[in-house]
């Protein structure tokens, strides 16, 4: 049984001033059902807490706040809300839903990670549809990192969905900004990603959204890159979520790489925040680009920043970015051995990893 990870914006799940668009959510929810019927495991990824909040408090989209506390309240309030909304629209349907919360965290410790690729395959076993959201009340990364477009390239990544669903409220990816050029018009297949430096793709977003079209390009590169076909749609277009999730031309759709990228190293690439930098030297540069070598301390010319063992850094040469990798040691520690050979590291720090960042915990930029 597949999986297809539907994404709502806040603009399909809110109107201007906040309200939920039940009408449309109703309509969602008739693809849903459809979609469970025919064996597909629907899941949902929502957006629109804070919109809710701020409605109820009757704060006008025109203040949306900026302060944390105060986009952290709002979502408590509106979070509970939201999800009655879509708990009761499904149970009309005849499907069990349940809500779950992930934070940033929940997605770059490698433990919780797996843990909740555990929980979320025992709810589509189960027949249940679940309907995730950020848990914003309790986190700030995630309330600016994107209108919850990362979080569903990464759900879809868990649960191996076969296609993954990006709905706001505009048709596609455009050659242009249509609000301001007539001539812009919708490009339908996306097969390279070399194909979008030619587009003038904004970070723009609605009133009540935080993402833009900028994040929705960058997760579709994402489930891609894992073999997921991602599309970018208007979701209030009635019948879109059957009519992407069947494949018919609609928006703009991302085919999936034929090479597919590891879990781990999306998860790495795209997840794990990097707590610092280190700089190589030309040769070690080279070895990471072109030999799909491990980084050695003797290659090591400069340690920026603070970190641990197991955290991840950017690898960089000559202020050019080349990846990200797990190191091996804490900054003080590399410190210590950078720019020696292995035989003096082993002399210096007896039980030190020969390898600052293996080439299996290693992506390239």
């Amino acid at each position: 049984m597949g999986a297809v990870v539907i994404k709502l914006g806040s603009s399909v799940v809110a109107d201007d001033e906040g309200s939920v668009r039940e009408q449309v959510l109703g309509r969602i929810c008739d693809d849903v059902a459809a979609l469970h019927a025919d064996g597909i495991a629907p899941v949902i990824v929502t957006s629109g807490a804070i919109a809710r909040g701020l409605s109820v408090m009757q704060i006008p989209p025109a203040r949306r706040p900026r302060a944390i506390d105060e986009l952290q309240a709002a979502s408590a309030i509106g979070q509970g809300k939201l999800y009655r909304v879509y708990d009761e629209l499904l149970a009309a349907r005849g499907l069990r839903s349940a809500q779950v919360l992930l934070t940033f965290f929940d997605l770059h410790a490698r433990t919780h990670y797996l843990n909740v690729r555990h929980t979320l395959s025992k709810l589509l076993d189960w027949r249940v549809v679940p309907v995730i959201n950020e848990n914003d009340t309790t986190t700030t990364d995630e309330i600016s990192f994107g209108d919850n477009d990362f979080l569903a390239a990464q759900v879809a990544i868990l649960v191996g969905a076969e296609r993954l669903l990006l709905l706001t409220n505009t048709d596609g990816v455009f050659t242009a900004d249509p609000r301001s050029d007539p001539q812009a018009r919708v490009v339908e297949r996306i097969e390279r990603l070399d194909q979008l430096e030619a587009l003038q793709i904004t970070q723009a977003t609605s009133t009540l959204g935080s993402g833009g079209m900028r994040s929705k390009v960058v997760a579709a590169e994402m489930a891609s890159a894992a073999g997921i076909p991602t599309v970018i749609a208007n979701g209030r277009r009635p019948g879109a979520v059957a009519a992407a999730a069947r494949g018919e031309r609609l928006g703009t759709t991302f085919a999936a790489r034929e090479e597919r990228v590891p879990s781990f190293k999306l998860w790495l690439k795209y997840a794990k925040p990097a707590r610092g930098t280190v700089d190589v030297d030309a040769g070690a540069g080279r070895a990471l680009r072109e030999g799909g070598r491990s980084l050695l301390p003797v290659g090591v010319v400069a340690v920026n920043g603070e970190f641990e063992a197991g955290d991840a850094v950017e690898v960089s040469c000559a202020g050019e970015l080349i990846g990200k990798g797990i190191s091996n040691y804490a900054a003080a520690e590399l410190e210590r051995v950078r720019g020696l050979k292995s035989a003096a590291v082993r002399e210096l720090m007896p039980t030190a990893s020969d390898e600052v960042v293996h080439r299996d915990h290693f992506v390239l930029a």
